[in-house]
């Protein structure tokens, strides 16, 4: 576990920038105008896993980005959750923006409308309940906050690693949110419902078999996931497969999924327009 020492020391020891390695600070301004990028796009990976939600990231898995988030994720550079929690709030952003979905920034906070998602029984928590013909609504009614639920690491990737690289992130991205007037929560109800293979080196026909049913949901999870529109969040996809295992997940709790944020993707995912 990391100890209180090296948190101790990331707060006074100067360091060098994690993306580039110059001097100067955790991130250089340069760096840092990487990580936030041109503003998120949508990608999808190839093949593209049965279940994946519309998933959106804020910047490409390369060269500097791809330094700091494994300077967050491997090193515990916790400094590093902030600037990346920025940038995962502007994924969020992007995804609550598509048609039908809350708009975090929005003058009025969220917005409701027609929702996407497979109807269900008149006031069934968590599922979409028709209002008219061809056209739904939540079933949790307007004012319900917008949920960011992150995907987990393995328990034994957290214990090595001393942190939860994707919470964390997400709660700096919450805490970004809310300063912009939205109502969001970060409710990290998932978890691992059996032993996977670690996904390194994993070809993405083996990622998704690994994956398979291995996320379930706390006791209790499905009531807060009734509470409002989940978000996935995560700080990278590759392949797609645990996102569209967590989409899987939360659905079978009667949750609703209107999309995934990503702190980044690998380049060959953008969509390009």
């Amino acid at each position: 576990m990391r100890g209180w020492w090296q948190e101790m020391t990331d707060l006074v020891l100067p360091a060098d920038c994690a993306g580039c390695g110059r001097p100067g600070g955790t991130l250089c301004d340069r760096c840092g105008d990487v990580l936030r990028g041109c503003g998120p796009r949508r990608v999808e990976p190839s093949p593209v896993p049965p279940g994946l939600p519309v998933v959106h990231a804020a910047a490409e898995y390369a060269d500097e980005v791809r330094a700091v988030l494994l300077a967050h994720k491997e090193r515990g550079v916790l400094r590093l959750a902030g600037p990346l929690g920025e940038a995962l709030a502007g994924a969020v952003r992007t995804v609550c923006a598509r048609p039908g979905r809350p708009r975090p920034d929005g003058p009025d906070g969220p917005v409701t409308g027609p929702w996407p998602g497979r109807p269900g029984r008149p006031g069934r928590p968590g599922r979409a309940v028709r209002s008219g013909p061809g056209r739904l609504r939540p079933a949790w009614g307007p004012g319900g906050p917008l949920l960011l639920v992150p995907v987990p690491s393995a328990r034994r990737a957290v214990g090595a690693r001393g942190h939860d690289p994707a919470r964390r992130i997400a709660l700096a991205a919450a805490g970004v949110l809310r300063g912009a007037g939205c109502p969001v929560r970060v409710h990290p109800v998932l978890r691992q419902a059996r032993r996977v293979r670690d996904q390194s080196g994993l070809g993405a026909r083996d990622r998704l078999v690994n994956v398979s049913g291995a996320l379930g949901v706390v006791p209790g999870g499905g009531r807060l996931l009734s509470t409002g529109p989940a978000v996935l969040v995560d700080d990278l996809m590759t392949t797609g497969a645990s996102l569209a295992e967590a989409a899987r997940a939360v659905s079978a709790a009667d949750g609703l999924v209107v999309g995934a944020a990503v702190v980044a993707a690998p380049p060959d995912c953008l969509i390009r327009n």
